[in-house]
């Protein structure tokens, strides 16, 4: 079990740190879930970071641990920490079933895409306890709401049957996230994740149930795996897959100390490059936020990765038009709101 371990909460007057030479260490990371009756489910944002405008998060905090998850510092708003807290102390939506339900009901939903998780893994390990993405697909079956998935689990393949009802009557498609080519790399920064091998599975069966899949090489990490992604783009395309993509490592704070931390302790002789990578391309810092979601402005090394990542997918046969899956869905709407039998009497 590891010790207790959260950079600062900016949130946070006071903090508490233990004294590694004392008898008074740190205790372990235990794993504590927090239901909750949530106000709202379906998020909408307009940041150019993001590729998406509507997302749903049954869950806050993630226990696949990954060093680099861009969420982690949303955790301290619960008053929580960006380290272990962020992996062991999740939050459950219980009621994120009804409240998609009451919002596909609402006339001012129009149908729009839904992406399953913009934020944490909607099926991380306590999904197959509580079943809230399962049921939230559900709803979307009922309304046939075009539904997107990122995930590295493989608990997904549970929901096939979801997946591929919804792949006939409306949209889905799945996204498995696969940043490295060999488990050894993904188990030092992706430490309770599935290894890499078995997400390339999930690849695999999900092509051949008939659902609509691509491959998330993210992040890319300069130093580590920049050359790795291009290998997964050939192993997951051999799979089945026809769409990918790939965004840059950010690490803002506090998820930089949470990064570097991980790296320097699992890939001690990799920690220097991978820091004089990522502030080579950030101009003279580890993060810098002024950068679109397209990673433009990034210099002739990012340029250089970014046309051999997009002549690879060319030459793969992955599917490289600029529509993006909001705008599809936009094409042919498939949303109806079910017809309420009424009574005979």
């Amino acid at each position: 079990m590891r010790p207790v371990n959260n950079p600062p909460n900016v949130f946070h007057r006071e903090t508490i740190e233990f004294d590694e030479d004392a008898q008074d260490l740190p205790p372990g990371a235990r794993l504590e879930l927090f239901e909750e009756r949530a106000r709202s489910i379906v998020s909408e944002n307009d940041s150019p970071d993001v590729g998406f405008r509507y997302s749903i998060n049954p869950y806050r905090g993630c226990t696949h641990g990954c060093a680099y998850c861009y969420a982690r510092p949303s955790h301290q708003y619960l008053g929580f920490g960006a380290g272990t807290d962020f992996d062991r102390k999740i939050v459950v939506k219980l009621n994120a079933p009804e409240l998609l339900r009451a919002r596909f009901e609402h006339r001012s939903w129009n149908g729009d895409m839904l992406v399953f998780s913009g934020n944490t893994d909607c099926y991380q390990p306590i999904e197959k306890r509580y079943e809230l993405t399962r049921r939230c697909l559900e709803v979307c079956a009922e309304f046939r709401n075009p539904i997107g998935v990122i995930t590295k689990s493989t608990l997904v393949l549970r929901d096939v049957d979801l997946l591929a009802k919804l792949s006939k009557e409306a949209s889905a498609s799945v996204y498995v996230s696969i940043a490295f080519d060999n488990d050894e790399d993904g188990l030092a920064l992706d430490p309770w994740a599935p290894k890499i091998s078995r997400r390339l599975e999930v690849v695999r069966a999900l092509a051949d149930a008939g659902v609509r899949v691509g491959v998330s090489t993210s992040p890319v990490i300069f130093g580590l795996n920049d050359s790795q992604v291009i290998s997964v783009l050939a192993r997951a395309r051999e799979l089945g897959a026809t769409k990918a993509f790939a965004t840059l490592l950010r690490v803002p704070s506090p998820l930089d100390e949470v990064f570097f931390a991980r790296v320097a302790e699992v890939l001690p002789g990799r920690a220097a490059r991978i820091e004089r990578s990522l502030v080579e391309l950030r101009g003279g810092r580890r993060d810098e936020s002024r950068f679109g979601h397209r990673m433009v402005g990034l210099g002739p090394r990012w340029d250089a990765f970014r046309a051999l990542y997009d002549g690879t997918c060319k030459r793969l046969g992955y599917d490289t038009s600029e529509a993006n899956e909001n705008a599809k869905a936009d094409t042919v709407k498939t949303f109806r709101r079910p017809q309420r039998q009424g009574s005979l009497f």
